[in-house]
């Protein structure tokens, strides 16, 4: 009988033993599977947000260095994670790229993009793949692109001819205005068949200057939208500012559109952008777009449209006149591709690849955002063996990708050469290649990538080859960044320019 209790004990004791150790490694391996990517502690309430200060990108860059690279912020009562290297790129934006494919609800998306009913913000689904599809069959599309082709050539003649002037006259061109006013008028023409700006003066800057507004505030880190419970209170400011700017792009949508109706018989035939997405608002997929989803997404064609390109080539145009050597081989490849005689044409694109090769080192050192549009996680997931709960924020720092002396070599020089041979030859901007994403990667990337290559490429090198640049006497270049969505310069760059082809080419 002793020995029978005995063994029951032993047996009773191991079998306690066996659930207490099952129990704690069992917790142990939740524990271990559950443990969050590395971070900053942040502040009581508020968390991380006082640590960005105005230059985001480059505080959470800093952090980067220190935690590494996938880091976990508590944002106010919200979460967010940061990939700052192409691996981490790829594991968000390849691999989870259908767990982060849609946005978090943000001030900028209801307050500017009416309640998220744009192609930009909308969540995804039915009715953004139908946006996505039109734009990209009608306008931002390869054969698209190739439609509107001689669109781009004639706004680009207007320009030079208006820079031509000011040569004559011994004025600076203020890059960034000259470009939004083009760009705009190419945009309309595709858009309503018309110029949207006849001649540049006021009514064009204020375009300008809205269009600079609305990309700065919508890259804005608003407190309301991490602390939800006090949004009302708009600490910052910023919401006031979105609504107010939202009536001014409002009431210049609805007068484009009434314009354009009131021309449609102009038009029989020969549809434009809008008459095609007019017709398409009952669509066969089920999906029906209302007059808001439609101005919200030109809304998006002519910011992001304007702004993106606009600041990218206005950077270019800074490095080459901070390195005259880069100027002057560029304008050596083109006399010896295109000559003197005539203008830059887009076929000549292919033959000249330091040119693209300036634009790639642009692409990287100043990508137009600097953070990628946050999107949010659908479902829990892991990534780098870190644990990222449900509802989680991403932010993918793509200028501290582009910064990175891991992959980069002298990272903070601008240097064209690095795409002309070796490794970097091949590397593409178009979001397969994740050491260079201007535009973002995945479902998500953006839409006008194709767009946004050509306008920079073609307007850059029809720029370069067409005039000598330099800075007006006795002024410094500022090479100082302005954070928001796209990466302005501070001080916008204003030169002199000197006409280099012969005459007959500014008249085409």
């Amino acid at each position: 009988m002793a020995i029978d209790t005995s063994l029951l004990l032993e047996l009773a004791a191991a079998t306690l033993l066996f659930f207490i150790t099952r129990f704690f490694i069992r917790s142990l391996l939740l524990k271990s599977s559950r443990k969050l990517p590395p971070g900053p502690k942040g502040w009581p309430l508020v968390g991380a947000l006082p640590l960005l200060g105005n230059m985001p990108h480059v505080a959470l860059a800093k952090m980067a260095k220190r935690y590494g690279p996938v880091m976990f912020l508590k944002m106010g009562t919200n979460s967010m994670v940061v990939a700052s290297t192409p691996g981490a790129a790829r594991a968000f934006l390849k691999t989870l790229d259908i767990n982060f494919s849609n946005r978090p609800p943000n001030a900028g998306a209801t307050l500017l993009a009416y309640h998220a009913q744009d192609m930009v913000f909308a969540d995804y689904g039915a009715r953004w793949k139908l946006l996505r599809k039109l734009s990209n069959l009608h306008m931002l599309g390869g054969k698209a692109l190739e439609d509107w082709s001689q669109v781009r050539a004639v706004e680009l003649g207007h320009m030079l001819r208006a820079m031509l002037e000011l040569s004559q006259r011994a004025e600076p061109v203020v890059v960034p205005e000259m470009l939004t006013f083009s760009m705009a008028n190419m945009i309309g023409q595709v858009i309503l068949s018309r110029r949207v700006f006849e001649t540049k003066g006021s009514e064009s800057n204020e375009f300008r200057d809205m269009v600079v507004e609305l990309m700065t505030t919508a890259g804005y880190f608003n407190i309301g939208d991490f602390i939800p419970s006090i949004a009302w209170l708009d600490i910052q400011g910023i919401q006031r500012g979105m609504k107010h700017l939202h009536r001014k792009f409002d009431r210049l949508l609805t007068k484009m559109m009434e314009e354009h109706t009131a021309s449609a018989h102009e038009r029989k035939g020969n549809p434009d952008f809008l008459d095609v997405i007019m017709a398409n608002q009952e669509n066969s997929t089920g999906e029906k777009l209302t007059i808001t989803n439609i101005k919200a997404l030109l809304l998006n064609l002519f910011t992001a449209g304007t702004d993106t390109s606009s600041s990218v080539i206005e950077w270019s145009l800074a490095e080459m006149l901070k390195n005259p050597s880069i100027l002057k081989r560029a304008h050596e490849e083109m006399d010896q591709v295109i000559g003197r005689s005539r203008r830059l044409v887009e076929s000549d694109l292919p033959k000249l690849p330091y040119l693209q090769a300036i634009c790639k080192e642009s692409f990287r050192k100043h990508p137009s955002t600097p953070l990628n549009l946050p999107r949010v996680s659908t479902q829990a997931c892991e990534v780098n063996g870190y644990y990222i709960p449900k509802n989680t924020r991403l932010s993918v720092n793509i200028w501290a990708i582009g910064r990175d002396p891991d992959v980069w070599e002298s990272p903070e020089e601008f240097r064209p050469e690095r795409f002309l041979s070796g490794r970097n030859e091949k590397i593409d901007p178009r979001g397969n290649d994740f050491e260079l994403i201007p535009f973002g990667a995945g479902r998500r990337i953006c839409a006008g990538t194709r767009m946004g290559i050509v306008l920079v490429e073609y307007i850059l090198g029809t720029l370069v080859h067409s005039f000598d640049w330099k800075m007006p006497d006795g002024v410094e270049i500022n090479m100082d960044e302005a954070f928001g969505l796209a990466l302005q310069k501070a001080v916008s760059l204003s030169a002199m320019v000197t006409p280099r082809l012969h005459q007959s080419a500014y008249a085409v």
